[in-house]
């Protein structure tokens, strides 16, 4: 059975954590200040959407496709990304909260996390390459087998990253956050 098609449309403070979102195909449509919070994103299309002022937090998006998709100002707390539909998965976040979001073993090269808040976010096994991570904080953020080759991680915070068991060939760090990278020697830096 086909979804229905729905295109060009504003959504503005919708409350789909209480009515879901129908399942369609959603193309170059705007979602501003809905609440998705702890409901169903599963299954849906999105192809050149912007979601401004969601929340998304615990919002289950199992099997979604995510093409040329932009969050800004939102808040995806939990969300496991690494259930979404891999194919054609681009999307880019400016000053989102993505504290606790998974993003295991996803192809995310040149995402951009700009000003996001990623505490606590599970990167294990993804490729960053030439990902943006500016001013981001990364307090107690999960990178092991990750491939940061090329990103940018300057002015990112409060990072721990294990330059042995991830990829860091041409990373962009702050001077005053390479701490980060040697956190795991347990030095003291005077």
């Amino acid at each position: 059975m086909n979804k229905p098609f729905v295109a060009d449309t504003h959504f503005k403070n919708e409350k789909f954590h209480q009515n879901p979102l129908a399942k369609a195909d959603y193309e170059e449509c705007v979602f501003e200040g809905c609440q998705f919070q702890n409901g169903y994103l599963d299954n849906q299309n999105f192809v050149d959407c912007t979601f401004k002022d969601c929340d998304l937090s615990n919002t289950n998006v199992a099997n979604t496709i995510w093409n040329n998709v932009q969050f800004e100002s939102c808040k995806l707390v939990g969300v496991s990304f690494d259930k979404s539909e891999t194919t054609f998965l681009t999307i880019a976040f400016s000053q989102c909260n993505l504290t606790l979001a998974i993003f295991y073993e996803l192809s995310l090269q040149k995402t951009d996390f700009s000003g996001c808040n990623l505490s606590q976010a599970d990167f294990t096994s993804t490729d960053l390459t030439s990902s943006n991570f500016t001013d981001c904080n990364l307090d107690n953020t999960l990178f092991e087998n990750s491939i940061l080759d090329k990103a940018d991680l300057s002015n990112a915070f409060n990072f721990n990253i294990n330059p042995e068991i991830n990829s860091l060939k041409k990373t962009k760090f702050s001077k005053e956050e390479l701490i980060g990278l040697l956190k795991k020697y347990d030095i003291v830096i005077v």
